[in-house]
């Protein structure tokens, strides 16, 4: 994506941080998705629905929700190292797992999920630009009726990661840029402990797309 006005970091940015940099070396790293498979279960979806990990790069959700049964599972992140990492990781399960090279800003994934998870994504679009490039691809791509799960570093968290310029919010003010097409089901902070043993606050919000 061409936007001068980008603080995201493009393809270049992320492949270096993937290619020079073990899993322990990435702040970002957890040893387990706990709290985003409790806010995935909450929304009661059936273990065929279409489930989009946004900018899941080498995390392991996919492995565990398709270890939990969960069938109709695609990862997307702008960085193919990440992808070959997590693929890697999973062995002969990865072929159970659509992965996609994407830029969340301008990507068509040429369907509609049932539900969209990013965790540590959208706190990196800052500019409006980015924004609202990011909430175009969701508007296109989240079916009616269902579920958003978005995962950032609210008020108290860092306002920069792996060299760029983050956005901390809390769930209302991610509500506001998300507009009245969704409703607000539940939230609550995270103390996301990294790799290195430092605390970041996470905010953890679920939506429902309304129309």
């Amino acid at each position: 994506m061409a936007a001068t006005s980008s603080t995201a970091g493009g393809t270049d940015h992320w492949e270096r941080r993937y290619r020079e940099r073990r899993a322990d070396e990435l702040s970002w790293t957890e040893a387990a998705p706990t709290a985003s498979l409790e806010l995935i279960a909450a929304a009661r979806l059936p273990r065929q629905a279409g489930i989009l990990d946004a900018g899941g790069g080498a995390a392991g959700l996919a492995a565990a929700l398709s270890q939990a049964g969960y069938t109709d599972l695609t990862v997307a992140d702008i960085s193919a190292a990440a992808l070959a990492r997590a693929r890697a990781g999973l062995g002969e399960r990865a072929a159970a797992i659509i992965w996609v090279e994407a830029d969340l800003r301008d990507h068509d994934f040429g369907r509609r999920f049932e539900l969209w998870h990013d965790r540590a994504a959208f706190h990196f679009m800052v500019t409006e630009a980015d924004r609202e490039g990011y909430l175009r691809t969701l508007e296109r791509s989240l079916a009616p009726g269902g579920h958003l799960v978005l995962a950032g570093f609210g008020p108290a968290g860092p306002s920069e990661c792996s060299g760029l310029p983050v956005a901390r919010r809390d769930a209302e003010e991610i509500a506001a840029l998300l507009g009245d097409g969704y409703a607000l089901v539940s939230s609550h902070p995270h103390q996301h402990r990294t790799p290195s043993g430092a605390v970041q606050e996470f905010v953890y919000a679920h939506f429902q797309r309304r129309r």
